[in-house]
């Protein structure tokens, strides 16, 4: 009679089946698994992190840099630079300056001559006065070409006209008459815009020009500017 075989006997092929099965758990158990494969995956990402931003940077290298043909907008040279304002009468030898710019730099005899007397007050100068020796009225004409932006009847300042000119700075012409321009006209220099009249501020001086020069409703000097 043949013996009986163990119930429990394991042939080979299971042998070699269990060992295949161990090998990924035994894998698993090992202490350095999890550190090398967090290592691993953390290269990956670096490295394709590294990768996506050098592509970025190049791309912005791209679209940033101009191209050889590509020609680079030039900023227009205004036509009136700060030295090419004119005297704001037409020429007339007999027209001279009655009344200078009231300078804190100057002397104390300049700055006395450049005050102007109103209501018990005395006044800085803000600009520069004309006026014919005999009295008589003369042309105003435009200092520098440019846009009207204000012609107004003042009850003490009199008649004014306001120019404004490409290079920021605007022209003032107060004690007029005969006013030949209108608002938002636009004038060449030379242009006769009024006449010389009188106002109640310098009432002293009887038929002038006070002529002023600003830019951001800041008096300068026009001396400074006129040539």
């Amino acid at each position: 009679m043949k013996p009986e075989e163990p119930k429990n006997k394991v042939s080979f092929l299971d042998e070699n089946k269990n060992q295949k099965t161990k090998k990924p758990t035994q894998l698993l158990d090992k202490k350095w698994f999890f550190p090398a494969l967090y290592m691993t995956v953390a290269v990956c990402v670096l490295g394709m992190a590294w990768w996506y931003q050098s592509a970025k940077q190049q791309d912005v290298t791209r679209t940033n840099s101009p191209d050889v043909d590509t020609v680079l907008p030039v900023e227009e040279v205004p036509s009136d630079n700060l030295k090419q304002i004119s005297l704001p009468v037409a020429s007339d030898p007999t027209v001279t300056k009655t009344m200078d710019f009231y300078d804190a730099n100057a002397s104390d005899k300049a700055k006395e001559s450049a005050l102007v007397k109103y209501a018990d007050t005395y006044w800085p100068h803000t600009g520069i006065d004309f006026a014919r020796k005999n009295g008589k009225s003369f042309d105003v004409v435009a200092s520098a070409s440019g846009k009207v932006v204000r012609v107004e009847k003042n009850p003490v300042l009199g008649q004014i006209v306001e120019i404004k000119h490409e290079n920021g700075l605007t022209t003032i012409y107060q004690s007029l008459s005969n006013v030949k321009v209108t608002m938002n006209q636009t004038v060449v220099k030379g242009d006769v815009i009024a006449e010389a009249g009188q106002n109640q501020f310098e009432k002293n001086e009887g038929i002038h020009l006070h002529f002023e020069v600003r830019k951001n409703n800041q008096a300068l000097n026009p001396n400074d500017y006129v040539k």
